[in-house]
């Protein structure tokens, strides 16, 4: 099944996978040439030996002979390598390729639920499982093939049978032998690569959480956690290098019984001269060439199949349906008016479970309107977000998310997503510069107007104070910056998107009251004809908003505006009295 997925990505090299074939056999009739030609040789030196003018010329003739196809061998076997090499690299680039964008397009609930560390190391060993399948197969089991039909024909028709049915039982028996040993090792190999994985895992979660990490003093907790796998992985290691051994021994001990058998039928036939001492030398000669790649069949083997395993993971990545898919023929979002309309939607996270999170939620944010949508937490503002930005879909029957009219689900993510900008809560930046990661909102921006957008966020004297100024590197999620300016980073990013549709999800949660009424402002002056929705903790930051909608338990408890919300008593207004009766805490994001 694997090997038939891997057809299509060879199939249009297929012009190098024939040259790289051709060479391939030629290597091997030369390599096989050479006992043959070794054997006239050495027949060749007792005829020169009565004939003085012999001497110059039938051994310096077949030795030029002897050398040629040695060299040939050598050179087929770099053109074959050179030929195909392009083929596998770009195969093996194309499922990485096709891997990674698979993986961006499956869900959030997925990428909320994998770990890091294992999954890339998955795809890592799947990529390199490509490049050592090939090359196994390709360039030592197929040779090998070849050279030991080629071998078995010339024995059988120079000699007699008898040579052959040695080999041909010598080689079962090895190859019996390795395949049981090596299908006993296996889940020693498995256990040491899951080790591997999870120790690698637990490394890559400790060092992403580093500040964490710092906060509780667990930095001797997560070495020991670390050494535990470790020590795991070795224990595996070492139960699979003493089974690795036993294998080797006991091919070595088939090799040498079927060599000794060869050698003496052959030493039979030149004493009773059926066969010339050429003969002998030839015999041996290709008994030596023949088992030298099969000292490595046992790795081979367990390689292949190894290859296999680690591929067949990563085309179960591909495989991987994902759960939020463009409808079959699903057109292009046109936006209009950009109005928003969320129609009787329910939803839960996972239906299995029960937990329902929103209940028969209805409202609309009228085109270049702003509406805000407040409430305690765990009420249900963000998933709100989640399904604008079809992170999840909407159950059939769980109602429906709108944009002028069209359904999120029967038009494309791409388009839908390109209609909309979103200032997260939790901003998580790239390991880059400033710069780069302002200009992730449109790749083709301009330093001018990356500039410009910094400047709308209040962000853009901070940069230019910076030694590197915006070529500054902001480190692992952004890891250099403080929370507000990571914050500020992220409200210029979407600022110089410039779409019709914002998403403000605590655009403001992280910065000091001065510098969110600044950022507030320009907030308010970016939405200006634009359709955005609020998810705002703070009430103040939301007062001016065309409409309030306070969610409650996953349910729509009020709306109107500010006003008439704190007139009309209920949730929002004893939400407003207790915020307003404590001080407003001061922020540490700069």
């Amino acid at each position: 099944m694997t090997l038939r997925r891997l057809g299509p990505y060879f199939w249009q090299y297929r012009g190098r996978v024939a040259l790289a074939l051709l060479f391939l056999i030629a290597a091997k009739v030369a390599n096989v040439a050479v006992p043959v030609l070794l054997k006239h040789l050495v027949d060749g030196l007792g005829v020169a030996a009565g004939d003085p003018r012999a001497l110059l010329v039938v051994p310096a003739g077949l030795l030029l002979g002897y050398a040629g196809l040695r060299f040939s061998t050598t050179l087929f076997t770099e053109l074959r390598e050179l030929v195909f090499a392009r083929a596998t690299h770009g195969a093996a680039r194309q499922i990485a390729l096709e891997t990674f964008r698979h993986l961006h397009a499956l869900s959030l609930r997925f990428h909320l639920e994998r770990q890091t560390g294992g999954m890339t190391r998955d795809i890592e060993r799947g990529t390199r499982a490509l490049q050592s399948l090939v090359s196994y197969s390709l360039f030592t089991i197929v040779p090998t093939l070849v050279e030991l039909v080629l071998v078995l024909a010339l024995l059988g028709g120079r000699f007699d049978m008898g040579f052959v049915v040695i080999t041909v039982v010598a080689l079962l028996a090895y190859g019996a032998f390795t395949i049981a040993m090596t299908e006993w090792r296996t889940h020693f190999r498995r256990e040491m690569n899951e080790l591997d994985s999870k120790a690698h895992s637990r490394a890559v979660d400790a060092l992403l959480n580093y500040e964490t990490v710092k906060y509780f003093n667990a930095e001797d907790f997560e070495a020991r956690r670390y050494d535990e796998g470790l020590d795991a992985y070795r224990r595996a290691q070492l139960k699979s290098q003493s089974t690795l051994s036993l294998l080797n021994a006991g091919q070595q001990a088939i090799i040498a019984a079927s060599l000794v058998a060869m050698l003496w039928r052959a030493t039979e036939g030149v004493i009773a001269q059926r066969m010339t001492l050429g003969d002998f030398v030839m015999v041996n000669a290709l008994m030596i060439q023949l088992y030298i790649p099969l000292n490595f069949l046992g790795v081979l083997y367990r390689e292949v199949k190894q290859s296999l395993t680690d591929l067949d993971k990563m085309f179960g990545l591909l495989a991987r349906e994902r759960e939020v898919a463009d409808a079959p023929g699903a057109a292009a979002l046109e936006v209009r008016e950009a109005t928003v309309r969320f129609s009787h939607v329910d939803f839960a996270y996972d239906p299995k479970q029960g937990r329902q999170v929103l209940f028969d939620v209805s409202f609309e944010i009228p085109g270049g309107r702003t509406v805000a949508v407040v409430g305690p937490s765990g009420s249900g503002k963000s998933t709100l977000a989640r399904l604008l930005y079809r992170f999840y879909d909407v159950a059939p029957g769980g109602g429906a998310i709108t944009i002028d009219g069209q359904d999120l689900r029967s038009v494309t993510q791409d388009s839908l997503r390109r209609a909309i900008g979103i200032v997260p809560q939790d901003t998580v930046l790239f390991n880059d510069t400033i710069g780069y990661n302002i200009a992730y909102g449109r790749p083709e921006a301009t330093q001018a107007q990356i500039e410009a957008a910094a400047r709308a966020a209040h962000i853009h004297d901070f940069i230019v104070a910076q030694p590197q100024g915006y070529a500054t590197v902001v480190g692992e999620r952004g890891l250099k910056l403080s929370g507000g300016e990571k914050q500020r980073v992220a409200i210029a990013r979407t600022l110089l998107k410039n779409p019709p549709i914002l998403i403000f999800d605590e655009a403001t949660s992280a910065l000091d009251s001065a510098n969110e009424r600044a950022i507030q402002a320009e907030l308010e002056s970016a939405a200006q004809g634009k359709t955005a929705l609020v998810i705002a903790h703070r009430l103040s930051t939301v007062v001016d908003a065309h409409q309030i909608v306070v969610l409650q338990h996953g349910r729509v408890a009020e709306r109107g505006s500010h006003a008439e919300l704190l007139a009309l008593g209920g949730v929002y207004a004893r939400m407003w009295q207790l915020q307003q009766s404590r001080p407003e805490p001061g922020a540490t994001g700069g």
